[in-house]
């Protein structure tokens, strides 16, 4: 499967649109992981748990947008966009992966 955040893929036809599909998931952020987190806003520097939480959800999320649009029978998936928020007074951590299905 081809993934891409662009609109069209260059060397090839789009023979159709399948339709918009998505990935969902929420991941909570522990205790310890956000006490560390508040020590690194105090310092400065980067949050290394957090970053693993965030690209296994990224990860998660796009698994299953792929997975649906397999379903719908396609080969592609363009104009790929990822959003991130906080879910839960921030103790909870969301990632949405959405696109276009396509059969190239």
């Amino acid at each position: 499967m081809i993934l891409t955040t662009t609109n069209s893929l260059d060397g090839y036809k789009i023979k159709e649109y399948l339709g918009i599909v998505s990935g969902e998931t929420i991941i909570g952020a522990n205790v310890v992981r956000d006490f560390f987190a508040g020590i690194v806003d105090i310092v400065g520097g980067r949050s290394g748990g957090y970053e693993k939480v965030l690209i296994e959800a990224k990860e998660i999320a796009m698994q299953e947008m792929e997975e649906r649009a397999e379903q719908l029978g396609a080969n592609a998936i363009i104009g790929i966009d990822l959003d991130y928020e906080t879910v839960g007074k921030g103790t909870m951590l969301m990632v949405v992966a959405s696109g276009t299905a396509i059969k190239i």
